[in-house]
């Protein structure tokens, strides 16, 4: 699996209240979360991100709530995978959970500047910058959580995999 897009790069600590604001959990609708992703810290976001985009974040992105409204907010708005340096676990689990692949890999957080262009191997747990040539090394996605991503989701991939007697 691979993907390729922008960074929109971000700092430490990016919690789930900037994410998506508590004021706009009235609503699980993907589309309406999409149009308030990150206004709270980027009011540019939603006009500059572009379907594939790639956030890259420092330490402890996602922390805060565990509400699964901030992954999907990111997915929705296009953003096809998140790099940070670490996630809080909650985050990293309702990532995967709706099919949002994201990536700890500290050198590619601190060394991907803002509009460089990304290709994300997942396979191989490579991030290649193609704006530098700079190649990253991550842990690669397990099978598993490929399939998950794949599936486009856990309740998705559960419901193949019931289909299909496993």
């Amino acid at each position: 699996m691979e993907v390729k897009g922008k960074a929109i790069k971000y700092g430490n600590n990016i919690d789930t209240d900037v994410i998506i604001p508590a004021r706009y959990l009235n609503t699980s609708d993907p589309a309406e979360l999409a149009k308030h992703c990150m206004e709270d810290i980027d009011s540019g976001f939603v006009k500059k991100v572009r379907k594939g985009d790639i956030i890259v974040a420092g330490k402890n992105f996602g922390c805060g709530s565990s509400r699964e409204h901030a992954p999907i907010a990111i997915k929705a708005s296009g953003v096809s995978c998140i790099i940070a340096e670490t996630f809080a676990r909650i985050f990293y689990r309702n990532a995967i959970n709706i099919g949002l692949p994201i990536i700890e890999c500290p050198e590619a957080a601190t060394g991907i500047s803002e509009g460089d262009s990304l290709s994300i191997d997942f396979d191989r747990g490579t991030i290649t910058d193609l704006t530098t040539g700079r190649e990253y090394q991550s842990q690669p996605l397990p099978e598993f959580i490929q399939q998950i991503v794949a599936a486009d989701g856990l309740i998705n991939y559960v419901k193949q995999a019931i289909g299909n007697g496993r």
